[in-house]
């Protein structure tokens, strides 16, 4: 299942972003420790950075980030769709392995 928001717009990659899809297999694998609201605040920290994508499949382009938030360090594996405004939330984990 795919939850949608509209967020405050963001700039990734030159690209302002007004939504924001999570797929819901983050509840599947990481139960309690992610929540809806930590992924967001995830997606915030990605606002004014340029990214190379791990891997490009036709238009759609998916990235891999190590964030800290609140002290614990995550992993939020995300997409975009060129030229669309949203991005797109594919998994997010607590990543507790040294960087």
């Amino acid at each position: 299942m795919l939850i949608n928001y509209s967020i405050r717009t963001i700039n990734i990659n030159h690209t302002k972003i007004s939504k924001l899809i999570i797929d819901d297999h983050f509840k599947l694998n990481h139960g309690e420790s992610i929540s809806e609201h930590l992924i967001i605040k995830l997606v915030f920290q990605l606002d004014g950075r340029k990214e190379l994508p791990e891997s490009t499949f036709g238009k759609y382009m998916y990235f891999v980030n190590l964030l800290e938030q609140e002290e614990k360090q995550y992993r939020l594996v995300w997409m975009l769709e060129k030229n669309k405004d949203y991005i797109g939330v594919i998994n997010a984990y607590r990543d507790d392995r040294k960087r």
